[in-house]
């Protein structure tokens, strides 16, 4: 790991910043930086297994945060949670704006943690 977290700089409708890098399509972040810029889900408003689990089992997560999307419409649908518990991962769902708090408390205190960013509605 980077002696220096990467740190999501900003959050609006549409838009969020890692490390000086703007970005306008749903991400995945990690301490480390950005794992995938274009993110996509099987179905866009609703967070499903297929669509975390290759990322968690390649950097295997403590915790692995969601951000729901501005309005908080992305759901999470309750095999997810099943998956992770299973993994001793915790997971928050949160709208985007608290996500991206919480990550970069919790990228700041050096947990491993994953950030899945919705970033519309």
């Amino acid at each position: 790991m980077s002696a220096v977290p990467a740190r999501i700089e900003g959050y609006s409708f549409g838009k969020i910043k890692v490390s000086g890098r703007e970005y306008t399509r749903d991400i995945v972040v990690s301490p480390e930086g950005v794992l995938d810029e274009r993110w996509w889900r099987r179905e866009g408003h609703l967070l499903q297994v297929e669509d975390v689990a290759k990322y968690v089992e390649e950097y295997k997560p403590a915790v692995v945060i969601t951000g729901t999307g501005y309005f908080g419409a992305m759901r999470v649908d309750e095999r997810v949670e099943s998956y992770l518990a299973g993994k001793g991962i915790a997971l928050l769902a949160l709208k985007t704006s608290e996500a991206v708090r919480e990550f970069n408390l919790r990228a700041g205190r050096g947990e491993r943690v994953l950030g899945f960013f919705h970033l519309t509605c």
